[in-house]
C-alpha cells in the first residue's frame, strides 16, 4: 500500500520520522559500524538524533523503517534531496535512493524490501524515471542490497581521499 507519507510492505511501515523516534535512531545510528559505512560519524546522543530527525530527516521523501511486529524504527530509506544528490549524472526527473540499518537486522532482507517499496512509490507518485543508488566501494552490504533490487552498475567516481563511490542505474 503506498500514499503519500505512508509504505506498507509484508514486514514494514515506511513513514515519516517523528520527533520521539529519537531514542531508537540514537539505539542504532550510535553503532561504528552503521553509520560509518554510509559517509556519516555515529550519533552522540539521543538529543543528536532529535536534531538529525529535525533537519536531515524531515526531507520530503525520507521515511523511517518501522518493523511491523514492533512499531520501532530501525532504520531509514528515502529519496536523496536534489540539493544532496552525490554525482552530476542524477538529473530530474532521475532520483537516488539512500538507505541504512541498524546492526542487529543487517543480512534480513528488510533494506530491499524498503528500497523496492520506495522505487514504486517513487515511480508511481513523484514520477521519477531512472533510479540511482551511491555507496563507497567498501560497503559491500549496500552493493549487495542495490543487486537484489534489480540495479546493475553504471560508474565509478571519486570522491575523497580514499574513496570512490558506485553508481548504480535501473530505467523503470
Amino acid at each position: 500500500m503506498i500514499s503519500e507519507k505512508h509504505i506498507e510492505t509484508e514486514r514494514l511501515i515506511l513513514r515519516p520520522w517523528h520527533e520521539d523516534d529519537a531514542p531508537a535512531l540514537y539505539k542504532y545510528a550510535s553503532d561504528p559500524d552503521v553509520g560509518t559505512s554510509a559517509g556519516w560519524p555515529p550519533h552522540t546522543s539521543v538529543e543528536f538524533s532529535r536534531e538529525v530527525i529535525r533537519t536531515v530527516f524531515s526531507a520530503p521523501a525520507t521515511f523511517a523503517v518501522v518493523l511491523k511486529d514492533t512499531g520501532e524504527p530501525v532504520g531509514c530509506c528515502g529519496l536523496v534531496p536534489d540539493e544532496a544528490l552525490h554525482s552530476e549524472y542524477i538529473k530530474h526527473p532521475d532520483a537516488e535512493i539512500g538507505y541504512w540499518i541498524g546492526k542487529p537486522y543487517w543480512g534480513q532482507g528488510l533494506i530491499p524490501e524498503a528500497v523496492k517499496a520506495i522505487m514504486s512509490y517513487a515511480r508511481r507518485v513523484l514520477g521519477k524515471k531512472n533510479m540511482w543508488i551511491a555507496f563507497y566501494e567498501a560497503n559491500r552490504k549496500s552493493r549487495r542490497v542495490a543487486e537484489k533490487c534489480g540495479f546493475a552498475y553504471h560508474h565509478a567516481e571519486q570522491s575523497g581521499p580514499d574513496r570512490e563511490l558506485f553508481y548504480i542505474d535501473t530505467d523503470m
